[in-house]
């Protein structure tokens, strides 16, 4: 297969997205991690921009041995200089020269016409050739060029000495059928094309970046511009690890090959998203946290038989370790069934059941279940004792200036349900002396804990206490997102472990 060349411009147009800016250790920390990812080319920034930039580039220039590494310029003597001088300690340099070409940037940003706009591109591209002899022009806004006249530029920065021609589609405006069209056209009526490689630079204002790069593909391109996480200017660019990937896994399609190392690019990912506080949002394909991530029940049963039922892709393909089922309400037995057994227990088909019907109750609770839940679930289930009193449902009442009230139903095995309610220091006390009323069991309260399970604010809660009833010490357990029902529920469980060990328990089998 033909070998498509990856050019990073993480450090040069993924740092100018707004509020990712890079110092200059920073940029060294990425060139780095994009060096060991087996990126061809890497654009380490603007020279002309700031002393920093300079620096950096200089810095990098110095440090990377294998990659080629790149310093952009405006078709200016300065620029050009600047490009140049920061670049001089690199093993394999190359000055990227830039110029609009568009009608409306000639008329509005240039104020130039055609003629000048060609004898600049020219000059720049043979001033460039002087440093080095790897040269890179770009037409800046080249999908909205003429085509005969972008196709004349071309031609002439060829014959000027560029060795890489590359087509932008700086505003994101063109889509995959045109922009394929574009590079054909270059194709047939450039005569001198094959001197150079022809590269893109798509930008994701109508969010087709990488289709835009993979026409281009089809089309005969053979560099492909991009960021990691698809950082840029406003939208952003095409995504490295998208176009990547797109290569690799539909290979029978495009027939074309990247010299990456995939199993890099969720690390590398993270490392930019840390360096720059732009975080990739988690649907994003191939690095975002739900990229490999199934909670449908459905989904979760064909992964469960066959991971290629739902991924085209291995996880491991790409930096990560595994796939992940998302245990939520969405998912069905075969998942949570799987999950408990990692979790190492053993349930009984009745244990099973009652633990994933809590489940499903705890699901449409909270976003996303986590081991902890699950251990909280399943450990009551284990040490399950049998309900004399079950609770139904309570309701309080209590803020400044208010009496703490408790309404609290509940029921007895083999009798009608009972309603009461009572009064307390606090709305737990106000339970605690409702449930005391229903049952008939007078308890003192001489232990009360309460912890999150897990983390976030739609945490569990945990609460574990000890009563004292006659001369009987009991402890309970309840565990909910309301923490005022985690507080109930372990009230109730303490009085009926008490009645379970007194040998007043009601007999189960009489339900």
């Amino acid at each position: 297969m033909d070998e498509i060349i990856v050019f990073d411009t993480t450090l040069r147009d993924g740092e100018q997205s707004p509020g990712a800016s890079m110092n200059t250790a920073e940029k060294l920390e990425v060139a780095r991690a994009l060096d060991l990812l087996g990126v061809d080319v890497i654009e380490a920034g603007f020279p002309i921009a700031s002393p920093d930039d300079w620096k950096a580039v200089n810095e990098i220039a110095k440090l990377l041995e294998r990659p080629v590494v790149c310093g952009l310029a405006r078709c200016r003597e300065g620029d050009i200089e600047a490009a140049a001088s920061a670049l001089e300690p690199a093993k394999h340099p190359r000055i990227h020269v830039f110029l609009a070409t568009s009608e409306i940037h000639r008329k509005f940003k240039l104020e130039k016409a055609k003629p000048e706009i060609l004898k600049l591109a020219v000059e720049g591209t043979r001033m460039a050739k002087t440093f080095t002899d790897d040269v890179q022009f770009s037409p800046e806004d080249a999908a909205r060029t003429e085509l005969d006249f972008l196709c004349e530029v071309v031609e002439a920065v060829i014959d000027a000495g560029a060795t890489t021609v590359n087509i932008p589609d700086t505003v994101g405006y063109s889509v995959p059928p045109r922009f394929r069209q574009i590079i054909e056209t270059l194709y047939e009526k450039v005569p001198n094309i094959g001197k150079a490689v022809i590269a893109v630079h798509c930008h994701n204002d109508l969010g087709l970046a990488v289709a835009n790069s993979l026409a281009a593909v089809e089309a005969g391109a053979r560099q492909i511009e991009c960021t990691i996480n698809g950082l840029g200017e406003r939208a952003g660019n095409c995504s490295l690890e998208e176009v990547v990937m797109a290569l690799r896994v539909r290979s029978d399609h495009f027939k074309r090959s990247v010299n990456i190392d995939t199993t890099r690019l969720v690390p590398t990912s993270r490392l930019v998203a840390r360096v720059t506080g732009i975080h990739v949002q988690r649907n994003k394909a191939i690095v975002g946290e739900n990229a490999f991530a199934h909670e449908a029940g459905i989904h979760q049963h064909g992964m469960l038989k066959d991971a290629s039922t739902y991924e085209i892709m291995r996880p491991e393909d790409v930096g990560l370790s595994a796939s992940k089922l998302v245990l939520g309400k969405h998912s069905g037995r075969h998942a949570f069934q799987k999950r408990i057994e990692e979790l190492g227990y053993d349930l009984d088909e009745d244990q099973f059941e009652r633990a994933f019907g809590y489940f499903k109750v705890l699901a449409d609770r909270k976003k996303e279940i986590f081991d902890e839940d699950l251990k909280a679930i399943v450990q009551d289930e284990i040490q399950k004792i049998p309900q004399t009193w079950e609770l139904l449902s309570f309701h309080t009442t209590s803020g400044s200036g208010t009496i703490p009230t408790a309404t609290v139903r509940m029921k007895k095995t083999g009798e009608d349900a009972l309603t009461d309610a009572a009064c307390g220091d606090g709305p737990v006390d106000a339970i605690y002396n409702t449930i005391e009323r229903v049952t008939g069991v007078s308890a003192k309260l001489t232990d009360y804990e309460i912890h999150a399970v897990t983390g976030g604010k739609d945490a569990q809660g945990e609460v574990s206490l000890a009563l004292e009833i006659g001369k009987r010490k009991v402890r309970g357990r309840g565990v909910s997102t309301d923490i005022l029902e985690a507080s109930a529920k372990a009230f109730v469980n303490a009085v009926n472990l008490y009645l379970y060990e007194t040998g007043e328990a009601s007999d189960p089998e009489k339900k």
